[in-house]
């Protein structure tokens, strides 16, 4: 008998893992407030959804100020705050071609979509995250952090630039966070 015979009931029951796909692991840039780039590899970070780059929003004295920069600021200061190589763990490819990751500070470190969305500069995605980070969102909101001190326009309900209509990222965000690294709670 083949090691293939005997394998195939295993995975067809499910009692095999999946093969993984291998982390990317390297000093990131910030390319907006959910993109991130190691190694020349753009990266959208999974199951959030950040302000995009030349987003405006309202502060609780309702002026106007450059959100969405201010969510990429945040990122680049995090990056350089705790110098830390950054670890991806691939689940897919968004519409666009970029890798989409769940994402760490270090190894083992903290969930960067968790950290900016607990920070106030994204939102949870729910239709891609399954509420991974809907706690954290309740509490920005709850805090009044960041965009939650004034009023803004949810990213997903802008149009880029140029764009007749909203881009949808394809199913592949759909997938759940990789299977092979467990995401902090």
């Amino acid at each position: 008998m083949t090691v293939r015979a005997l394998l195939l009931p295993a995975m067809l029951a499910g009692s095999i893992a999946p093969a993984c796909a291998p982390d990317i692991v390297g000093k990131a840039s910030v390319i907006d407030g959910d993109t991130i780039e190691i190694h020349g590899q753009r990266i959208r970070l999974w199951g959030i959804d950040a302000l995009e780059s030349d987003q405006l929003c309202r502060g609780d004295d309702s002026k106007h100020y450059q959100c969405g920069r201010l969510a990429a600021n945040a990122l680049a200061t995090l990056f350089i705050g705790i110098p830390h190589p950054v670890a991806c763990s691939p689940t897919g490819r968004d519409q666009y071609g970029r890798t989409v990751a769940v994402c760490f500070l270090g190894e083992p470190g903290p969930d960067i979509g968790k950290w900016l969305v607990t920070n106030g500069f994204a939102l949870d995605w729910p239709q891609y995250s399954k509420g991974q980070y809907a706690e954290e969102q309740r509490g920005a909101e709850k805090a009044g952090r960041e965009i939650w001190r004034g009023s803004f326009v949810e990213p997903g309900s802008i149009a880029p630039a140029g764009d007749l209509g909203t881009p949808s990222i394809s199913a592949v965000m759909r997938i759940s966070p990789n299977p092979c690294r467990a995401v902090d709670a």
